[in-house]
């Protein structure tokens, strides 16, 4: 069983608008439904969650959850204040028999199904690893500071942009979750906790323009980019 997370537990503080930016309105539908109609349609998956704000299951279940999804909606789970509880809610009510995991930010609206299906394939036709994080080659040079003093300059070769889907075995999932719980680590992404339990992933190139939400100014930016989907532009 292959099961897809839709993690849309933060409260938007960057976001700067009442309300946050998971069910801000975005060509008729919230900016998560977006998101989960998406993980719904992906091919390989056979069920989806969503793991919301605590405070907003009812909002959610009412607003986010589109009726045209595709794979069965397994729940609305309230979520925790960072990511890691978060997650952790949504492991918990995946069922013990699903044997992969795909986890995607309710904030990523731009989604298709297709690049979830593509990073699942990957990770069950690669043996040996754990887990696949689709991005794509930074283009941009990055600078390391010590807040503002520029300490060095990595080569960007070896730099990926991470984005979400990102998805895991099962077990591997799991197990560096209970870790960092054991541990009290907090990572920044899904990827992180899997790679600080000694975990493989590996990175899959994606679309670009799979861009997360996090202040107002990308609303419009996202609108524009699902018009000219609409048109077959891109």
């Amino acid at each position: 069983m292959r099961v897809g997370i839709v993690v849309a537990g933060g409260t938007g503080e960057r976001f700067g608008r009442e309300g946050g930016k998971q069910l801000a309105p975005l060509v008729g539908l919230p900016v998560a439904a977006h998101s989960l109609r998406a993980m719904s349609r992906a091919t390989r998956i056979d069920a989806v969650l969503l793991v919301c704000d605590p405070e907003r299951v009812d909002e959610y279940r009412r607003g986010a959850i589109a009726p045209d999804l595709g794979s069965p909606m397994l729940a609305v789970v309230p979520g925790g204040e960072t990511r890691r509880l978060s997650v952790t809610a949504g492991l918990a009510a995946t069922p013990q028999d699903a044997t992969i995991i795909a986890v995607h930010d309710g904030a990523r609206p731009l989604v298709e199904p297709g690049v979830i299906d593509r990073a699942i394939d990957e990770l069950e036709a690669t043996p040996g690893i754990d887990g696949v994080c689709v991005g794509h080659p930074a283009y941009d040079t990055v600078k390391i500071t010590d807040g503002k003093r520029v300490t060095g300059t990595p080569d960007r070769a070896s730099l990926w942009i991470a984005q979400t889907p990102q998805v895991f075995r099962a077990d591997a999932l799991r197990r560096a979750y209970a870790l960092a719980e054991a541990e009290g680590w907090v990572g920044t992404d899904d990827a992180s906790f899997v790679e600080h339990a000694g975990g493989v992933v590996m990175m899959v190139e994606g679309p670009r323009w799979n861009l997360k939400v996090t202040v107002p100014e990308d609303l419009e930016v996202a609108e524009a980019l699902l018009e000219r989907r609409r048109r077959g532009e891109i």
